[in-house]
């Protein structure tokens, strides 16, 4: 099977590293146009600069602060009065980690802005094209810890569990317009994010990062940790024609480690 993408265009979040950029770059080998959405400028204009222009693809990045919501919206919105899209990869940096008893309900509030809000009101403003169009992809970065909570992520645990059952009933409203949405639940992947949080928990315990590492592979039946590449190939697979059937779905990339069905 092969996944052609010519002619579309992405608009994927938090693609200057990790997940994100694995997810446009794949997009681009596959044809599509990419905007990259971040807040590192020079690294992704590094990365578009690598990105395959063989369909005649033409790529562009747009610098945004999710963590700024207001800010955020404005950008965002200036974007779609000269664009549009008809790849949506929903992706931010994920919220502080810690446990419920040390989190307030202003971290709360913060880490809905950033999860939520920012995922809502980007596809409110993508789906007028691809409803015109009848065409859509939309794929919401979330995370296993929304069918399994983990202790210490639990605005990520609450927040995105609220992203995930947006997308289902939303799926249920566009699908006849030709638009999927899914949600992809990720397991442990070699970014950035997974280092900074083994990096806190070593600490919290007085232990190596590698054993925090280690214990983590085990916990995987797989044994080992995502490669975002790996990741950057369902999502691709999801924006694509052969996808089209699979709507209002959540789908996890784990090596196995949900234990839940």
């Amino acid at each position: 099977m092969e996944i052609s993408l010519k002619v579309k265009k992405a608009l994927v979040g938090g693609s200057s590293k990790g997940i994100g950029e694995a997810i446009a770059r794949q997009l681009a080998e596959s044809g599509a146009s990419v905007t990259l959405m971040a807040r590192n400028e020079e690294r992704m204009k590094s990365i578009v600069s690598q990105l395959n222009t063989d369909e005649g693809q033409k790529h562009q990045y747009l610098v945004v602060d999710f963590s700024n919501f207001d800010t955020f919206k404005s950008t965002i919105s200036s974007f779609f009065e000269h664009n549009t899209i008809d790849i949506l990869v929903n992706n931010t940096q994920g919220p502080e980690g810690g446990g419920a008893l040390e989190k307030n309900v202003d971290d709360y509030q913060n880490a809905f802005d950033l999860l939520f809000k920012s995922v809502v009101y980007t596809t409110e403003l993508a789906l007028k094209h691809m409803q015109k169009n009848r065409w859509g992809r939309i794929i919401n970065v979330a995370s296993v810890s929304v069918k399994e909570p983990l202790s210490y992520l639990a605005l990520s645990n609450t927040i995105r569990a609220a992203v995930v059952t947006w997308a289902k009933s939303l799926a249920y409203d566009v699908a006849k317009d030709g638009i999927t949405v899914n949600s992809v639940l990720t397991g442990y992947f070699d970014t950035d994010r997974i280092a900074q949080i083994n990096s806190k928990k070593a600490e919290k315990m007085g232990i190596p990062e590698e054993e925090v590492r280690s214990s983590m592979e085990d916990l995987i039946p797989a044994k080992r940790i995502g490669k975002p590449e790996e990741y950057g190939y369902l999502a691709t697979f999801l924006a694509s024609d052969q996808a089209a059937y699979i709507t209002g779905t959540n789908i996890p990339i784990d090596g196995g480690l949900l234990k839940s069905l």
